[in-house]
């Protein structure tokens, strides 16, 4: 199956997680999660990244990072790289921690930034974890509400910023925010293209710009796949690996896929989504 590409550029928001292998447990104390959050502060430093939102959860994490240089495979290699390394040394284990590398999307800052910022602090309240987010000591959300200190790497000043030029309003509406967030969709239910959260025109201008240029460093070839659907489908072993094969490839639109397998748009996200994060 494919690996997503990773299309990396100065500015690019992404929304990052990471899973632990075999769905075990990443964090297993406090000691864990502090050393995580150091290594990730030591990374953002050095790779000149800022941390709009973060969630560690028991099994896994949530990042929403913005990359002020095009270094996100090599900062994401040190950030599970090291962690893995001190785990494995402080808890006497060996092999693999995490479940193969990151999985990045792509995110139209203009459009899903406050959305997703929501999303990650929400993660221990759709898990039924707590009740709030400000009672889930591991993640952002009490940074930007001024209950604890937050690191430099954290965007506190300009999510504030986004809802109001004086602090305490701004965390009022920040905490109605996230609050009124709890029943929203998944913002990940229907993504057009796998590896992309943003409008259609968002994805386009940034196939049209990556298309012939290498991508990442990490995976040297055109955005386009030499391959047609119907080639996809004719390799694949059923149709649901080839749909989500279709999806992986980040060329064709869940639109494009569902219309070439007859079905219809939210089955064809369901194969896609379910498969992909198997």
């Amino acid at each position: 199956m494919a690996r997503p590409l990773r299309i990396e550029f100065e500015g690019a928001l992404y929304h990052v997680m990471g899973r632990g292998n075999a769905q075990a447990d990443i964090f297993l104390d406090d000691q864990d999660r502090r050393a995580f959050n150091d290594n990730l502060g030591r990374v953002c430093g050095r790779f000149d990244w800022r941390v709009w939102a973060w969630c560690q959860m028991t099994n896994h994490y949530h990042l929403l990072i913005e990359t002020m240089r095009p270094t996100l495979s090599e900062g994401m290699r040190e950030v599970n790289g090291v962690y893995t390394q001190g785990f494995n040394y402080r808890h006497g284990r060996v092999g693999h921690l995490l479940q193969g590398r990151f999985k990045a999307v792509l995110v139209q800052k203009e459009t899903h930034l406050l959305e997703l910022s929501r999303y990650v602090v929400l993660n221990p309240v759709q898990a039924r974890m707590t009740d709030s987010a400000g009672d889930w000591p591991w993640s952002s959300y009490r940074a930007v509400m001024g209950k604890t200190l937050a690191p430099d790497w954290l965007a506190v000043d300009e999510t504030l910023h986004l809802f109001h030029t004086m602090r305490g309003p701004a965390r009022r509406a920040f905490a109605r925010f996230v609050a009124d967030g709890i029943n929203a969709e998944d913002p990940f239910g229907q993504m057009p293209r796998a590896g992309f959260l943003g409008s259609e025109s968002f994805i386009e201008a940034i196939l049209d710009k990556f298309d012939n240029r290498s991508v990442s460093g990490e995976i040297p070839k055109r955005l386009r796949p030499a391959r047609s659907l119907a080639q996809i489908a004719r390799d694949a072993a059923d149709r649901d690996q080839a749909i989500t094969e279709a999806y992986r490839t980040g060329a064709y639109t869940l639109t494009e896929i569902a219309h070439h397998f007859g079905i219809h748009q939210s089955t064809a996200s369901r194969i896609a989504r379910r498969d992909s994060d198997a």
